[in-house]
């Protein structure tokens, strides 16, 4: 574990707004906050803002707030370790560790972990190297040309894209210069042992390749396409090669959970908020070099829950672009049990037949592209025409019925009723051009009356009543003690003043509970200066006390302590106000409760008295 003090001090040295602007070129100074468009979602008006003071940023449009280390976190996709030691690199502060007399565990598991993603960065950079200087490089090279791209082209290098030289153990022979165990290579499915157990060889020989990143920008994987064989190095006599192998599943990869593509494209699908799934990685690699970079791809395999959940993160848009063929229509079809768990529907696009993205933007350019993206149709109107398309014999009963099954099942997995009317007519639109409803009229008005049932036996949530709904009033005092919060929010140092001190009472709510943390997470800086951790803070404010304080830290309210003072003391008279017609009320409650009490109606009358001369300020004699 990195210490607490090295935390510290990497939050107090890192300037926040430096570190922001690497992602937000848009960020502008407006008073105390910097303002500008959002990095986790498409806008036009900014609404994203960060306070260099507090070290908090925080967007008004979606939500998305916290300190340095949770936006380095959410943009990088860092754990929060892995952001501190990042920053740390980067202010030039050494990590300092608290560990334990004896290394646990999670201790041993954790470094050979890091130790497996070393020896995939030293084989991804052999790997670069050899695409620059191997004698036989130009069978990569050209393949590369074959697609409109250069070894130094920005997609390439960012994809970092390599030659696996033909020998068989070149890689082998590096990493054992490099000081990486055989065994390491293999449990990376670098390496694969010979079968007489001597030694090990490489698994990826004479192929172009391709680095698999995951969402921390590590590779984890690689995947090798097939080149032209060199004459006299390869048998002409055995099968050919297969176009792609790609690297075993290993203790940092698993391919259901990996997107290829998603490192480079993040930023891209962030501002878009639309990514777009294509089959293979020269497509993702090719269109990036075109300038559509909110592209990704499964890794040989078709979509999993896995990868849907990993592309929720970023966006809930998405579009398929698949090639006509029946493979791509099973890829489609994948999407059905996924959508409705992981991603809103998703829309899909047909490339021409026999042409895969790559070829559409290097024979007909990328606005054929856009324009193929712009007439994608929704994923349940794609699957009708896909199960009534006409290539099957409309005398064929048995078939017929197939596909009004096939139907019944696409409608199975929509829950939402309205959807579902909507995919009965486009059932109703696709089997009528077959004459279905006339030559198998029984099986479809069967399946049909099935589905209507299941429809009025689901719940279906109308919302609240209206009673129900009314916006209940907010309990007096509300608004003072939210501006006090907001201003002791702005100048925690206020909290020391004796203005603060005798209004702290009256607060209640959240904001007794935000005043408590800014009370209970202050710290002293390197220079002395004592103020608020808002790392901490943030970390124990729950539910809209979270994001209220986020706001507020990232987007201040007073630009001197004198306003927020003001403030303070306006509101706490407010309140005070407030506080005494409430309880004076309640005083007149219990008098008309206790009527003919004489002690007691004196006693209460004298307390009412009291409140009244302390609201305006009489002292007693």
């Amino acid at each position: 574990m990195i210490s607490k003090d090295t935390i510290a001090l990497v939050r107090d040295r890192t300037d926040i707004v430096a570190v922001v602007s690497e992602s937000v070129p848009s960020l502008k100074k407006r008073g105390r906050r910097h303002l500008g468009l959002c990095p986790f979602h498409k806008e036009k008006t900014p609404s994203f803002n960060v306070n260099q003071d507090t070290g908090v940023f925080h967007c008004f449009g979606c939500k998305e707030g916290g300190d340095v280390f949770a936006f380095v976190m959410k943009v990088d996709g860092y754990t929060f370790m892995e952001a501190v030691r990042m920053l740390a690199e980067r202010a030039g502060i050494p990590i300092e560790e608290e560990r334990g007399a004896v290394p646990t565990e999670a201790d041993r598991h954790k470094r050979n972990r890091e130790e497996l993603y070393s020896a995939m960065a030293v084989a991804a950079e052999f790997y670069e190297e050899q695409l620059r200087v191997h004698p036989q490089r130009q069978y990569a090279v050209d393949e590369l040309a074959r697609r409109g791209l250069a070894p130094d082209a920005p997609a390439v290098q960012a994809f970092r894209v390599g030659y696996a030289p033909p020998g068989w153990e070149g890689l082998a022979a590096h990493l054992k210069r490099k000081g990486i165990s055989p065994q390491q290579g293999e449990d990376v499915g670098l390496l694969v042992p010979r079968s007489s157990g001597s030694s090990h060889y490489d698994r990826f020989r004479h192929r172009l390749m391709f680095a698999v990143i995951d969402t921390q920008g590590r590779v984890v994987a690689f995947s090798g396409r097939a080149l032209p064989a060199i004459p006299g190095e390869d048998d002409a006599s055995r099968d050919p090669p297969p176009k792609y192998i790609n690297s075993p599943e290993s203790p940092i990869y698993t391919k259901g959970a990996t997107l290829f593509g998603l490192w480079q494209a993040r930023h891209a699908i962030r501002q878009q908020e639309h990514a777009v799934i294509v089959e293979g990685n020269f497509d993702v690699v090719s269109l990036h070099a075109r300038g559509v970079e909110n592209v990704v791809a499964p890794l040989g395999t078709a979509f999993t829950s896995d990868q849907a959940a990993l592309l929720h993160r970023y966006t809930v848009d998405v579009t398929l672009l698949f090639d006509g063929d029946s493979a791509g229509k099973k890829a489609a079809a994948a999407w059905e049990q996924l959508a409705p768990k992981e991603l809103v529907s998703p829309s899909v696009a047909t490339l021409p037949a026999k042409m895969d993205p790559d070829e559409l933007v290097r024979t007909r350019g990328v606005e054929a592209l856009r324009h193929l993206l712009s007439q994608a149709a929704g994923l349940v109107p794609y699957l009708m025409e896909c199960a009534f398309d006409p290539s099957f014999h409309e005398a064929d009963l048995r078939e017929k019925a197939r596909r009004v099954e096939r139907v019944g099942a696409i409608l199975a997995h929509i829950n939402d009723p309205v959807e579902r009317g909507m995919a009965e007519g486009y059932a109703d639109q696709a089997a009528g051009r077959l004459d279905m409803l006339r030559s198998a009229p029984g099986a479809f008005a069967a399946l049909k009356r099935r589905i209507v049932s299941e429809a009025r036996a689901a719940r279906i949530d109308f919302g609240p009543r209206p009673s129900e709904a009314r916006v209940a009033p907010r309990p007096p005092g509300s608004e003072e003690r939210k501006a006090i919060t907001e201003a002791l929010l702005d100048f925690p140092a206020l909290l020391e003043e004796s203005v603060v001190q005798d209004v702290l009472p009256l607060l209640q709510g959240v904001s007794a509970q935000i005043v408590a943390g800014i009370a209970g997470c202050r710290r002293t800086t390197e220079r002395g200066e004592k103020v608020l951790d808002t790392t901490e803070f943030l970390a124990q404010m729950r539910g809209h006390a979270n994001s209220f304080a986020a706001a507020r830290l990232a987007a201040p309210v007073h630009e001197t302590i004198d306003d927020a003072r003001e403030t303070v003391v306006k509101a706490a008279k407010r309140l005070r106000d407030t506080h005494v017609a409430q309880e004076t009320s309640e005083i007149v409650r219990e008098l008309h409760r206790e009527a003919g009490n004489w002690d007691s109606e004196v006693e209460r009358a004298r307390h009412v008295l009291g409140l009244v001369q302390r609201q305006q300020g009489v002292k007693d004699k």
